[in-house]
């Protein structure tokens, strides 16, 4: 009579043998050495900005305000007034900011894709570099505005280009360059 391992017993020696080969095979963990600053720029970066994520901002009064890098994904601002704010590289994704007023904001370098933005005030407001696909700025007020370089839907472009006009008083681009009007 010939002696046979236990069923699985065999599976069990060959996934240990496996485990212990790559872990030979594995190079070594090594700690992120924080002491020369490495890291640190990058929490600094959101450590004074307050987040509104997920919150009910209507009607809310942010003029003026340094909001860079402040984050507003999923917030309801609809009419919050942004004029004059500085939102450089915040995020607006998902956001819903019907009848909001950004005139004269800098929204330069922001996340605002899959936001809502109809009937909005951008009026001279700072757009370059935006990431906005899959938002909406139907009614939205351009004049003097400054797409350079910004991600939006052809059907926005084309949309905005009906209306768009102006040049934006910070960099002297028109508007319709911006978007690329033809």
């Amino acid at each position: 009579m010939q002696h046979r391992p236990p069923r699985g017993f065999l599976a069990l020696v060959l996934g240990l043998a496996l485990s212990l080969v790559l872990t030979l095979a594995a190079p070594p963990a090594q700690a992120l050495d924080t002491s020369t600053g490495v890291g640190l720029s990058e929490r600094a970066l959101f450590q004074d900005t307050v987040d509104y994520t997920l919150t009910n901002q209507s009607d809310k009064d942010f003029s003026q305000q340094q909001l860079a890098n402040t984050s507003f994904a999923g917030v309801v601002g609809k009419r919050a007034n942004f004029a004059g704010a500085n939102l450089h590289g915040a995020i607006l994704t998902q956001g819903a900011f019907p009848e909001a007023d950004f005139h004269g904001a800098d929204l330069s370098d922001a996340l605002m894709d899959r936001a809502d933005f109809s009937n909005t005030n951008l009026r001279d407001a700072l757009l370059t570099g935006v990431i906005a696909s899959g938002s909406s700025f139907s009614g939205a007020q351009v004049e003097g505005a400054d797409f350079t370089d910004a991600l939006i839907d052809r059907a926005d472009q084309r949309l905005l280009c009906r209306d768009a006009e102006g040049v934006n008083p910070v960099t002297g681009v028109a508007t319709r360059d911006s978007l690329g009007c033809g």
